[in-house]
């Protein structure tokens, strides 16, 4: 028999082998890997800890699989190449070690969902883990059994372009999104071949950046560390996160790549976590130009050290590891363990038992279920900032519609970042679904600006021309895919290019003046925001951006976005996030710069905590958004007025749609512990709920809080809550509701959460 006959013979049985796959037991699954291990050779091990980027059934990468001196490609979505790759790992190799093949799938493979950051706007756990659930049923189809994804980096600035993979500012919405995002790619067996291993990332403080530059240094005290940027993680592992991502960035002088203490002590030893750490693309060799190696020997040594099991694209433990064992620098025995988490993820993923792509069902992209919930996702991610009564647009009313902006019918850029396999032909722009949507209605369509960073203003004539013979203009503005995301990092937060002075022309036309924003990261546009009359922010949507906001903005669809980062009122205030601290001086009595008399004395304008031109608030809060109608909350009602170390408390709110149409509404949890000994936010989200309501509906919200969620650290993996008085607030944001009291009356340690 040929090569290609063998070949074609055993992919014919791969249907069979897919019915009879099935999750083995973890202690079987610990003695195949025992077995294996024991079989392999210094150099077989060390090539199941080399990942390489691919480039098709290439000469020099068969030989490497033959060899057994790989273990992980990325980036390889041709399932006939996956398959004759995987082929020559399974037939070919000496111990027939399948290869797991990776993709950065981040909001969908074909079928975009809206960015990490849009979809975490929408405050759905069950709608995220859906488009993950989606994404993984794609990407597997050509191969993919493994994305990095999700990130759950806290993100607190919006200068850092990579906050449009986040979920946003706060730990508890970031930590269920994760989970949800987990459970969708891996399901509830991992070995089932429409899954995906899903990867937490990056461990850790990453979103941290200082300045909000990528890849730059932070500097984050070990209680911080703790109580704001490692819960998600602490969940995602808890969820059952198959792999992790170290970061790129050095934590108060480390790299990650180099960090035991992270990598080991906290991930291994206190949280017992036992799956599969890779780096970030070269972020061992990286270690030199932090400089904290002193060449790739030696960071492929620290890489080991720390419990970095793959290396991705480095070339350092494929280049130095046999020599750093036979220089008795490393023993055999020190790889082992790792070699080990890749083998274990490998029969986790049922690789051992089906390791190819059934060709049968290959590329199942875009199904209409899958169309649909992509348009549910923007439909509930989009935010209504700012409504004096424009929108919806009345078709019976409306007849004559001016669409204008960059943003309008951009394919590419309304899909956002890290979109590798876009197909951008399958997007369905605003311009395009409006046009369907009032078919009766008389759009004109003037674009004003090519792109979002056009600076021509040769277009403006056309627009402003258009707008004069409308009843009401829709101007989409914006930020293109390419301005956010990794490397790309933005220190002046406004609208770019001439879109603010195009906004100004509109304006003066004096028809109502729709704004619609699609961006990778919240905007500092307050000059925008005043001059419309209605703002509707869209982090990039997706393939399904247009039929989403075109049913948004005539009604069809209710608002039900809420803002998972606070959006500043000028770049200068970031980082801007709600769960901030009290100085000595809190903001009050505020005097902006413009009210401020001449020769006014120093201590005029009060020595409270603000900025003269931007003043203490954001132009948006965390957790707000508007809706097409009204809702109120009552008073909270606690079952007690203390809790003690082993009890719980009750906090019942009852949420009416004082309205009169049906809409959604997320009630926030919040908490204060008024005094600490170490100083405490000013609120900290704790729960949350999004319900829908109709017209004059009530319904009672129920939260529990127990000691637990109240703790933080003073020291180390030791959380504390100390006695004293909290306050608590159900409400639709981080600045708005009516606080009541509880005294915690004994205090109580607890593990590290």
């Amino acid at each position: 028999m040929t090569k290609n006959n063998r070949l074609t013979s055993v992919l014919a049985a791969v249907c069979c082998l897919f019915s009879a796959a099935a999750m083995r037991p973890a202690a079987e699954i610990d003695s195949c890997v025992t077995e294996l291990l024991g079989r392999m050779t210094i150099d077989e091990k060390i090539g199941q800890l080399n990942q390489l980027s691919g480039y098709g059934y290439a000469p020099e990468m068969v030989t490497q699989i033959k060899n057994g001196s790989v273990g992980s490609i990325l980036n390889e979505v041709d399932p006939e190449v996956v398959n004759r790759l995987q082929y020559e790992a399974v037939e070919n190799s000496r111990l027939g070690i399948p290869l797991i093949f990776a993709r950065d799938v981040i909001h969908g493979f074909k079928t975009i969902f809206p960015i990490p950051l849009g979809q975490a706007a929408s405050w759905n756990v069950d709608l995220v883990e859906e488009g993950a659930r989606i994404a993984a049923d794609e990407a597997s189809s050509v191969g993919i059994r493994w994305t990095f994804s999700p990130m759950v980096d806290i993100s607190r600035d919006a200068r850092w372009g990579r906050i449009a993979e986040s979920f946003g500012e706060d730990p508890v919405l970031s930590g269920a999104l994760g989970v949800a995002m987990v459970k969708g790619y891996q399901g509830d067996d991992l070995s089932r071949p429409n899954t995906m291993a899903a990867c937490a990332k990056h461990f850790a403080g990453y979103g941290a950046a200082e300045g909000g530059r990528d890849y730059n240094t932070t500097w984050i005290p070990e209680v911080q560390l703790r109580d704001t940027y490692l819960p998600p993680f602490k969940q995602a592992a808890d969820a059952g996160a198959a792999t992790f991502m170290c970061s790129f960035n050095d934590i108060n002088g480390v790299p990650s790549s180099g960090n035991r203490y992270l990598l080991r002590d906290i991930l291994r030893g206190e949280w017992g976590y036992d799956g599969l750490m890779v780096s970030d693309w070269g972020s061992i060799q990286q270690m030199i130009p932090h400089g904290y190696s002193t060449d790739l020997r030696q960071a492929a040594l620290q890489g080991v050290n720390a419990g970095v099991d793959v290396d991705m694209e480095s070339y350092a433990y494929i280049g130095h590891l046999r020599e750093l064992i036979e220089s008795g620098e490393l023993s055999e025995s020190d790889i082992d363990p790792l070699v080990a988490n890749v083998l274990r993820l490998k029969y986790r993923l049922g690789l051992f038992d089906n390791p190819y792509v059934d060709m049968a069902s290959a590329s199942r992209f875009y199904a209409p279920a899958s169309l649909d919930a992509a348009r549910r996702a923007v439909e509930e991610s989009a935010i209504l900032l700012k409504n004096d009564g424009i929108l919806p647009i009345d078709n019976d009313k409306v007849r004559k519609i001016a669409i204008v902006g960059p943003m309008a019918d951009a394919q590419h850029d309304q899909a956002g970042t890290w979109v590798f396999d876009l197909e951008k032909e399958r997007c369905v722009t605003p311009l395009a679904a409006l046009k369907e949507l009032y078919g009766g209605s008389d759009i004109r369509y003037a674009a004003g600006l090519e792109y979002t960073r056009d600076r021509k203003t040769n277009g403006f004539a056309e627009a402003v021309k258009a707008a004069a013979k409308s009843d009401v203009i829709i101007y989409f503005a914006g930020e293109e895919a390419v301005l956010s995301g990794e490397a790309h990092c933005r220190a002046d937060l406004s609208l770019p290019g001439a879109q603010s002075a195009l906004l100004r022309e509109l304006k003066a036309t004096g028809k109502p003046l729709v704004l619609v924003v699609q961006a990778g990261r919240p905007l500092a546009f307050a000059d925008d925001v005043a001059l419309a009359d209605a703002v509707v922010f869209c982090f990039h949507g997706g393939t399904m951006t247009g039929p989403a906001l075109a049913n948004l903005l005539s009604g069809k669809v209710n608002f039900s976005g809420r803002c998972p980062v606070s959006f500043p009122r000028m770049s200068g205030q970031v980082p801007v996030y709600y769960a901030g601290k009290n100085t000595g001086r809190p903001a009050s009595g505020i005097t902006l710069i413009d009210d401020i008399p001449l020769e006014a004395g120093q201590t005029s304008t009060g020595c409270t905590s603000y900025y003269l031109d931007a003043g203490a608030g954001p132009l948006f809060p965390f957790g707000y958004g508007l809706s097409y109608t009204s809702f109120t909350y009552s008073e909270p009602e606690l079952s007690a007025s203390t809790l003690s170390a082993d009890g719980s408390l009750t906090v019942k709110c009852t949420v009416t749609n004082t309205g009169s149409r049906e809409g959604s509404e997320v009630a926030q949890l919040y908490v204060r512990d008024h005094v600490g000994s170490l100083v405490r936010p000013v609120r900290e989200l704790k729960d949350f709920r999004k319900i829908t309501l109709r017209p004059g509906e009530s319904r009672q919200i129920e939260f529990t809080i127990i000691p637990s969620q109240l703790a933080f650290h003073v020291d180390g993996a030791k959380t504390v809550v100390e006695p004293g008085e909290f306050s608590v607030w159900v409400a639709p944001d981080a600045q708005s509701g009516t606080p009541v009291q509880f005294t915690f009356v004994e205090s109580s340690e607890f593990a590290s959460k």
